[in-house]
């Protein structure tokens, strides 16, 4: 979509002026302040940067002004271009699309925290990482909140320390874990600094803040597929979530005339550069498009390769030819990809191929 200062209305003028020669021609509406099923004009979704792009190669000099851009979007029109309408579809996903994306937002967020409190607790008790399997779990979260140093562990009431492991593990750890903890606390080398204590207690109530946040999320997020049964469910190692962002991501499939465009969507297809005699021998993939579906489907194909048989063999096979890991989990990507496109045309549940 286009980013202006402008009104709607006066884009679709300057549109009208720039098609006049068009009389066929409904009017194209370049911004997407709503989307409304009566909407009288026939409604297109353009690429940002191919207009961009697109509006740099008609003139040399470096002119940005609403006139131009509108003059740019219908050039685009007249030329071929096999532009498509904006569907029905396509709008009711942008809900999904626009949760999914603040879901992954909330949980880099959440990932960057526990990243700091695993930090912190190396400076102020990194003895407590050896007693247990990890730091990011209920107890452990309550027991630093309340303790959060090896000096307030080590000077804690044993009865008090006790109850508390007890009652947010609910019975899973108990008063021997209590006395090891604090045994450990008593003989370890962290630092008493109560600037960090305050910053770990902080991090930890800000987890759990975005836990509430990313649970609340996944609540509308559900809402909304359960009134879509998509067959992406049945391919083996695809999760709830991935199946979430790939399909919040694509929208309408009807979009795209063949998986390759899919590829090309999320940035996942090879460059090519070739001129005269000089050819581009290792392509690198173009990262353009969609990173939140370049990221679904690149860990989406890494369960799948492990859940399903015939996946595996085929990475196998590419890994076999002396592929590097990533360049052979790419082509698997694209094995996924048409396999996805196939069933949601189709809409037939997942058959494997082994």
């Amino acid at each position: 979509m286009l980013k202006t200062s402008t009104t709607t209305l006066s884009l679709i003028q300057m549109a009208k002026y720039y098609l006049s020669p068009l009389p066929s021609l409904t009017i194209v509406k370049v911004l997407k302040p709503c989307f409304k099923e009566s909407n009288p004009y026939q409604t297109i979704l353009l690429n940002p940067l191919h207009t961009n792009l697109y509006r740099k190669s008609l003139s040399l000099r470096k002119t940005k002004t609403d006139k131009v851009d509108s003059c740019t979007i219908a050039t685009m029109i007249m030329s071929d271009m096999n532009l498509k309408s904006y569907s029905y579809t396509s709008y009711h996903n942008e809900e999904l699309k626009s949760l999914t994306r603040y879901r992954f937002d909330k949980v880099n967020e959440r990932a960057k925290l526990k990243t700091s409190v695993s930090r912190l607790v190396c400076i102020l008790f990194p003895e407590l990482e050896k007693l247990i399997p990890t730091l990011h779990i209920t107890s452990i979260y309550a027991l630093l909140s309340e303790f959060p140093s090896a000096s307030a562990v080590a000077s804690a009431n044993l009865t008090r320390l006790t109850n508390l492991i007890s009652k947010s593990s609910k019975g899973r750890y108990g008063k021997d874990t209590a006395v090891i903890f604090r045994e450990a606390a008593r003989s370890s080398i962290g630092s008493h600094m109560p600037a960090k204590s305050l910053e770990l207690k902080h991090n930890i109530k800000l987890i759990h803040e975005l836990d509430t946040e990313i649970e609340e999320i996944e609540n509308e997020i559900r809402t909304i597929m359960d009134e879509i049964h998509s067959p992406i469910l049945t391919i083996p190692g695809i999760s709830y979530r991935i199946n979430t962002m790939i399909l919040a991501e694509i929208g309408d499939f009807s979009r795209f005339d063949s998986p390759d465009k899919i590829l090309a969507y999320a940035g996942m297809s090879p460059s090519t550069y070739q001129s005269g005699q000089l050819d581009n021998c290792y392509s690198h993939m173009e990262k353009r498009g969609s990173r939140y579906l370049r990221y679904a489907l690149y860990n989406a194909t890494k369960y799948v390769c492990h859940w399903d048989e015939s996946f595996g063999t085929y990475l196998a096979k590419k890994r076999a030819k002396g592929k590097h890991y990533n360049v052979a989990l790419s082509h698997a990507v694209k094995k996924l990809v048409r396999t996805i496109y196939a069933m949601e045309k189709s809409g037939q549940p997942y058959t494997s191929a082994s």
